[in-house]
This record gives C-alpha cells, sequence and structure tokens, in this order.
C-alpha cells in the first residue's frame, strides 16, 4: 500500500525550501541579503517604493514592475487598452509613493504568436493614454516572443527634491495614520468579474450583467495614481513623514511601515474609509467590508502618516482620512473593532508567490 506523501512532508525530505512557504516578500529578503552598494549616489535601494538615487540638488527616484497573465491579469474580462493604462499606472503610482514627479518611463513585453498586431496597438494605445495624462514621457523598451501568454515589464523613473522624498521608514511613534479616498472597491469590482467569467465559461451566450458596478470595475480595470497629493502636501504645508501606495490591500501596507518604521500601530477600523455601495456589495459576496479593505488591493490610495502637530491642518481635507496612529513596538500592530476589540493586523493580501 502506497502512503500519500502531501506537499510539507515532500518538502521535508528534499530540504528544500518552496517559495509559496516563503511568500513574495520572504523571498525577496531571501534574494537580497547579501547585496551591497558601491556607489555613494544609491541612496536607497530594495525596500521601498522605489529606489533613490542622489543627484545634487534632488533625487532619481527608479521603480519597476512586471505583469504576467494569468498572474497579475486575465484577458477574458481585462481589454488590452485598459491593460496597458493599468501597467503604466501602478507604476507611477510608485513614484507618488516616494512623494516624487513620474518622468520616463519604458515598456517592454513578451508576447506569443496568438497576439496578432492589432491586438498590441490597442495595449500600446492605453500606455500611451496613461502617459499623456500624468505626463510621462515613454523613452523606450524592450519586445520578444513568449511560448505562451504575454508579460509585461515596465520601469520608472522620476524625481523629487531631497527634502520632499517620502520613504517608508519615517513614521515615529505618535504619528497619524491616513489614507486617501476610499478602499476595497478594487477588490470587490475584481469578485464581479470573476463572477461573470464563471457564468461565461458555463454559457458562452451569456450577455455579462455589469450594470451598477461600473465605480468597483473601474476601479479594477482602470485605476489611477494619486500623483495630486503631493501638491496637496505642498499647498497645506503637511510633510508626511513615512509613505507607501495601497496595491497588496490596506493590512499589507501598515505591515510595511510599521517593519521599515520600526513601529507599531493602532488602526481604528471604523474608520477605514469605504464606498457605501462597495460596503453593499461586500455583504452580499458575505465578506466584512473591512475585510476587502484590508487584504483586496489594487485600490492605488496612499497610505501615509503625519506629525500629530499636523492634525489641524489635514483632519478637514475631503478625500483624506484619519484611521489611526503609530505606537511604541511593544503595543503590537492592531485594529480595534467599533466595539472595542483589539484585533492583530495580519497580512492576508496579494502575495506573488502564493500558488494558484
Amino acid at each position: 500500500m502506497y502512503e500519500k506523501k502531501d506537499k510539507k512532508t515532500a518538502e521535508a525530505k528534499t530540504g528544500l525550501t518552496s517559495l509559496a512557504e516563503l511568500g513574495e516578500f520572504g523571498l525577496i529578503d531571501r534574494l537580497t541579503k547579501n547585496v551591497k552598494y558601491y556607489h555613494p549616489e544609491t541612496l536607497k535601494g530594495i525596500g521601498d517604493d522605489a529606489a533613490v538615487m542622489d543627484a545634487g540638488d534632488k533625487v532619481i527616484l527608479f521603480s519597476t514592475d512586471l505583469l504576467v497573465e494569468g498572474i497579475h491579469f486575465d484577458l477574458t474580462y481585462m481589454p488590452l487598452k485598459h491593460l496597458g493604462y493599468k501597467a503604466a499606472v501602478v507604476n507611477i503610482s510608485d513614484i507618488a509613493a516616494m512623494n516624487g514627479i513620474p518622468k520616463q518611463m519604458t515598456f517592454s513585453l513578451a508576447v506569443s504568436s496568438r497576439f496578432s498586431a492589432e491586438a498590441l496597438d490597442e495595449l500600446y494605445t492605453g500606455v500611451i493614454m496613461a502617459c499623456e495624462k500624468y505626463k510621462v514621457d515613454l523613452v523606450g523598451g524592450d519586445t520578444s516572443s513568449n511560448i505562451k501568454g504575454l508579460m509585461i515589464s515596465v520601469s520608472i523613473l522620476g524625481e523629487a527634491k531631497k527634502e520632499e522624498v517620502c520613504y517608508r521608514s519615517g513614521a515615529r511613534s505618535g504619528d497619524l495614520l491616513c489614507v486617501t479616498g476610499d478602499l476595497g472597491s478594487a477588490y470587490i469590482g475584481l469578485l464581479v468579474l470573476e463572477r461573470e467569467k464563471s457564468v461565461f465559461q458555463v454559457d458562452p451566450n451569456m450577455q455579462p450583467e455589469l450594470t451598477g458596478f461600473d465605480y468597483q470595475i473601474g476601479r479594477q480595470l482602470r485605476p489611477e495614481a494619486r500623483t495630486d497629493i503631493r501638491n496637496l502636501f505642498i499647498g497645506t504645508g503637511i510633510s508626511p513623514t513615512s509613505m507607501i501606495d495601497i496595491s497588496d490591500g490596506l493590512a499589507s501596507e501598515i505591515l510595511h511601515i510599521c517593519k521599515q518604521s520600526g513601529v507599531g500601530c493602532k488602526l481604528f477600523e471604523g474608520k477605514i474609509p469605504m464606498d457605501e455601495h462597495t460596503r453593499e456589495l461586500a455583504k452580499e459576496y458575505k465578506i466584512i467590508p473591512s475585510v476587502a479593505a484590508l487584504s483586496g488591493g489594487e485600490d492605488y490610495e496612499l497610505l501615509f502618516t503625519v506629525k500629530q502637530e499636523d492634525y489641524e491642518k489635514i483632519k478637514d481635507i475631503a478625500g483624506i482620512s484619519i484611521i489611526g496612529h503609530m505606537t511604541a513596538p511593544s503595543e503590537g500592530k492592531v485594529m480595534i473593532t467599533p466595539d472595542g476589540k483589539s484585533i492583530p493586523i495580519t497580512a492576508q493580501g496579494w502575495d506573488g508567490m502564493r500558488i494558484r
């Protein structure tokens, strides 16, 4: 009789570590633990939304992203024009998260023979639309054949004044935790699209029922980068102490700031901003609304901290919510529910190494 071996047993026998066990950020930590920097111009390397290089009275920001069909996007419901736009925007968002100005972009792809030249025209139309909106120069890229599907790599350069660039590591105990816009709608939009995909797979003649979900679907298929927030900071005299964009879910991003800054956090569940229709839809999907915001991801809003003395400057700004504050590390990273319970914050959002 043969013994059925599970995955963990197999890994134990081989002595090898699975990528799923490490997770995306565990893998990054492992691969980069021996990285050294040889040039004094490199002010910040791995571990933030963008690398930072000294350029005299300013800094150059650099970020890159990889998108793989079947992992990061599904062409069943993602129009190629929207995909091009989104691929550009998520990189622009990284520069916004550093309080910088996006400047130049490269766009590379590996594509299989199932795509026509006209299809790639649509993809690039979306890229160019994003570049026009955010005033980014598309300066190059690369193309290659691919055995199956589509893979996209985008790199972006930006700049910031040295005194304005914002890292994940600047938060201090007592700082206010703030977020732009509303959260969770992109995830609910994804659930709606996945639902309609399932219906289509059963009956290809069925027309998708997407009426009434415009906001949620738009947040998923065509997000926007919050490059406007930099000007808001300048206009109000607010200096964020740390910042990150929300790509992997609110919980993951809070934990990134806590880790890089060496602080704890107290998040108030009732303060998390959500669109009311998104709240209703979450309940229909039998999801606690705050879970969609905490773990859903792809909102591309900005999560940031400010000093307590900036409270009067920020408390009445439309579109910005104060959702908590940073604490001493010994106080942990917790969320306070409306009934006063304290729950540890855990990262359950997007993980690029999770088995699918």
